[in-house]
């Protein structure tokens, strides 16, 4: 499975200074387990088009970040994802939205919506964030030793 961290950003092209070197380290650190990749969007628009417009076999798999979703544990993040790959989706997109939170059409396109509490997290700090969780699910799966249940 392909796992795309997606950022709605329309005012640059994405992270910068130590905190895209924290993205660009737990990407790098999950391609060990399955092709993981960051990619921006300018707006939900184009989200929903790429999403729409997706040449896979199985429908590409969306999750949201929002703080009105559901709390979910490490472990928890795990099992979704695993859950996705065991029932043979290719793609699934984790993103981050918009300044001014999820359109009505992303929120019902979702598979889920998940939440890092009830915080607003700066997007790049979600970003970051997301990344490392993502990294984390992927050594729960594995049995490595990163997580060490805490």
């Amino acid at each position: 499975m392909k796992i795309t961290i997606a950022l709605i950003s329309p005012r640059r092209s994405g992270p910068t200074g130590p905190t895209a070197a924290l993205i660009e380290t737990f990407l790098e650190r999950c391609q060990r387990f399955t092709p993981t990749a960051q990619r921006i969007f300018p707006t939900q628009a184009a989200l929903l088009t790429f999403l729409a417009d997706a040449t896979t076999r199985t429908r590409p798999a969306l999750i949201l970040a929002d703080s009105r979703g559901q709390q979910v544990t490490s472990p928890e993040l795990a099992a979704l994802l695993g859950s996705l790959l065991d029932t043979g989706t290719q793609h699934t997109l984790l993103a981050i939205g918009p300044a001014d939170g999820w359109s009505p059409a992303a929120l019902a396109r979702a598979d889920r919506t998940i939440a890092f509490g009830r915080i607003t997290l700066p997007h790049e700090l979600a970003a970051v964030v997301l990344t490392e969780q993502v990294y984390r699910a992927l050594t729960i799966r594995a049995g490595h030793p990163y997580h060490s249940g805490h």
